[in-house]
């Protein structure tokens, strides 16, 4: 979760939402890092999980990351909440719920839902402190 929590840091300083996301491999190793880029790249879709889901499958020339398990510092919206069953990754450990926008433990629950395909392991609240400090510091200076 710490190299997440640098890639939002990174992602507040150029303006965007302070979200970051960390692929792992089985065996440990990072497979991608990436924090939000909607705004520079004028790209809705570019949240971070879904900038490193496609810089892991890229990696690893699959469209499946079986065994890989993400860190993201917010509750996965819809969107990425789909993506991740998509691409099956393993676990999925989040830091900061999202009450109003998050589609794991909020929203939706996606994958709680029976006609969802894969549900990875989701484990919350990891770095949650520090992530939501993050979120609402960013929010506050822009209000």
């Amino acid at each position: 979760m710490t190299l997440a929590l640098t890639e939002a840091r990174a992602a507040a300083a150029r303006g965007e939402v302070p979200v970051g996301a960390v692929i792992l491999a089985p065996d440990g190793a990072v497979l991608a890092a990436a924090g939000n880029r909607t705004l520079e790249l004028r790209d809705p879709t570019a949240h971070a999980e879904m900038l490193a889901i496609r810089a892991a499958t890229e990696k690893l020339g699959s469209e499946r990351l079986i065994g890989c398990d993400l860190y993201v510092t917010l509750e996965p919206c819809p969107m990425c909440a789909g993506a991740i069953s998509f691409a099956r990754l393993r676990r999925l450990y989040f830091g900061a719920g999202d009450p109003k926008g998050g589609a794991v433990e909020h929203g939706v629950r996606l994958y709680a839902s029976p006609t969802c395909h894969h549900a990875p392991d989701v484990y919350s609240g990891i770095g949650e402190r520090e992530a939501a400090d993050l979120l609402r510091g960013f929010f506050r200076e822009r209000r």
